[in-house]
């Protein structure tokens, strides 16, 4: 028995529906989910004691759950005579109070303001198949009459599948009527590992409009989204802004389908965002091991990486996560990396606040109910701490923090946000100094305010730096390769002119200014940003020997060929 239509058009024709409900017979038919699955979204907006319009009711049981929970007051209706038939022998003795009427959405016949509440369990999405003339025609009849049986402050309840088209729909008519929009995810496939598949690829969403009293020349618009059942809703500035939220929740659905499915999709990562500011909090990367052989307790794992060391190989590269993933030894392991700028307890808390998210990117044939180990190095979640956040014109928005490495040492760092997971600088900080050392760094600013020394600038705020540290390991080669200009032996005591393209913090001209007692450097950096960060934060500080220069690096190496040529020419 093929109940599908020959054409999408179909779903807005009165005919198809006789047929449809005629051959079906009484079997319930559920767009996008039973009464158990909505009922958290539908309570949240509806009042027992409302008079709610279900609009294409069908014959689902949801308006019958509804009535049996207490909301008493509800009309059904359907273009259909058939169903509308089998409705009214369903319900007529265990539900007398309700009503189901024969009736066309596009012009009903109930008086103005009727209604608090307004229900659509997917007939928005089967009346508006396609966005030809006609069609829309017809969607914007349906739309008014549901706006003109609804008394002010109604709610226009649609659950729907939220398509592109639908969306921008809905949206565009209820804004511009000056309603306040709001869109509510509705479905998760958080417990879709108890089941064989899951039901739908995209998620299910609640469309809320709710009726506001019209305000001449008013151009107010309400936006908001929620992502959760219990979240907050988040208001945000542009329908366009809105769609581009709600399809961001699309393609995260259908990920966690492609990843439920079949494993090995290549590199994976997404952002999980803060529910009430939609900042990112989380970055995640699924990693999974083909190698690795299945057993029960091997399926899936979670790896909180310590704040501050997202940006080493193990944890930042797509090599060093696999390696990661296959010494762990589960099928699919899963990465997470903590955002600056967020405020995280404890892993306790972490795993509390990821535990049902997580869920959704586990791998097929996991048993159900099975704990999913949460794993980490050293089992905390690491330190960072932000000492300067600022903005470059040229450089644009960047970070100095501090983090503890895998040897308990506290490093300083430089981030440039446009490449986060990179470190521009790096230096290491000396441990907690004694009272002595405290009192000397005192005595050391006294003297440079006296003579004016820059040697003796005091160090970075909070914890010194530690100049005779080079913590990069292209800076410790280059240092090394200084031993084949000279004999080593001679080399401290050999006059070295250096040019360094790139200040950064500062960290290599401040090693071979203090190594090399005899070396004369200049420093060019394009961003005078830069030189108050390696001033203020990484100890740095220019001398008789050493100096900066504000400048493009390609511009000053060219005018000192161009200076070297002109001396060659006299000569």
């Amino acid at each position: 028995m093929n109940l599908l239509p020959k054409s999408s058009r179909e779903f807005g024709s009165a005919e198809y529906w006789e047929k449809f409900f005629q051959l079906r017979g009484k079997r319930a038919f559920e767009w996008y989910g039973s009464y158990l699955e909505l009922c958290g979204v539908l309570h949240k907006y509806m009042k027992p004691r409302e008079k709610v319009l279900v609009i294409g009711c069908g014959n689902s049981e949801l308006s019958e759950q509804l009535y049996d929970v207490g909301y008493l007051d509800i009309v059904n209706i359907d273009i259909s005579e058939v169903v509308i038939k089998q409705m009214k022998e369903r319900n007529a003795s265990r539900r007398p109070q309700m009503s189901f009427l024969k009736m066309d959405m596009t012009q009903m016949e109930f008086p103005d303001a009727s209604f608090q509440v307004v229900l659509d369990k997917g007939t928005l999405d089967a009346v508006l198949t396609d966005e030809e003339e006609k069609t829309l025609h017809q969607v914007d009849r349906m739309l008014a009459e549901v706006g003109r049986v609804l008394q002010v402050g109604g709610r226009y309840l649609c659950i729907s599948l939220a398509q592109a088209h639908i969306l921008k729909k809905a949206v565009g008519h209820f804004s511009r009527e000056g309603w306040m929009v709001r869109v509510h995810q509705v479905a998760s496939s958080q417990d879709r590992v108890l089941e064989a598949e899951p039901r739908f690829s995209l998620p299910v969403f609640a469309f809320i409009m709710t009726k506001f009293r019209p305000v001449p020349g008013s151009a107010l618009q309400i936006f908001e989204l929620c992502a959760q059942e219990q979240g907050k809703p988040v208001r945000l500035e542009s329908a366009e802004r809105l769609a581009e939220a709600v399809r961001e929740r699309q393609q995260y659905a259908w990920l966690c389908s492609q990843l439920y499915r079949k494993a090995g999709l290549g590199s994976v990562s997404l952002d999980l965002c803060d529910g009430d500011t939609g900042e990112p909090r989380y970055t995640l990367h699924v990693v999974d091991s083909p190698t690795v052989k299945p057993s029960r307790d091997n399926h899936f794992a979670i790896f909180i990486i310590p704040q501050g060391r997202e940006t080493e190989w193990l944890f930042g590269m797509e090599e060093g996560r696999k390696q990661l993933a296959a010494s762990a030894g589960f099928r699919r392991l899963i990465t997470v990396a903590l955002h600056r700028g967020q405020r995280y307890e404890d892993m306790d808390s972490i795993q509390a606040e990821l535990s049902a998210r997580v869920m959704e990117l586990a791998p097929a044939g996991m048993p159900a109910q099975q704990q999913v180990p949460f794993l980490s190095v050293g089992g905390d979640i690491g330190v960072r701490t932000v000492q300067h956040q600022g903005c470059s014109p040229l450089s644009g928005s960047y970070v100095v923090e501090d983090v503890q490495g895998d040897d308990k040492h506290y490093f300083r760092r430089l981030i440039f946000l446009s490449n986060r997971n990179v470190v521009q600088s790096e230096a290491r900080l000396l441990k907690d100094v004694s009272h002595r050392a405290q009192k000397k760094r005192k005595k050391d600013r006294r003297k440079q305010r006296a003579d004016d020394t820059p040697e003796d600038l005091p160090a970075a705020p909070g914890r010194p730096v530690d100049k005779t540290y080079l913590c990069c390991e292209h800076h410790k080669a280059m240092i090394a390769g200084l031993a084949l200009l000279r004999n080593p032996e001679l080399l401290l005591e050999t006059p070295l002119a250096l040019l360094v393209v790139g200040l950064g913090g500062g960290s290599l001209p401040l090693f071979v200014h203090d190594h090399f007692p005899k070396s004369c450097i200049d420093a060019v950096e394009i961003d005078p940003c830069m030189l108050e960060v390696a001033t203020q934060w990484f100890g740095f500080s220019q001398s008789d020997r050493m100096k900066v220069h504000v400048a493009d690096g390609l511009d000053y190496i060219t005018s000192l060929a161009g200076r070297e040529a002109r001396t060659q020419h006299w000569e």
